[in-house]
């Protein structure tokens, strides 16, 4: 616990640069229909991108 409280501006600047990545290659990316395995990897790429609801690519 003492380590994320020392550390926590390299975290969130972590956190925040990851979900800013996923976000990229979300908006990026078209939506693979016939494939399971990169539909699965989408669904992650959204999860991470926090692209839910109305925000989410269709």
């Amino acid at each position: 616990m003492e380590w994320i409280v020392a550390n926590w501006q390299g975290i969130l600047a972590a956190v925040t640069g990851v979900i800013a990545a996923a976000s990229a290659i979300a908006a990026l990316t078209p939506t693979p229909k016939d494939d399971a395995i990169l539909y699965k990897i989408r669904q992650l790429i959204d999860l991470l991108a926090l692209n839910i609801g109305n925000a989410k690519n269709k």
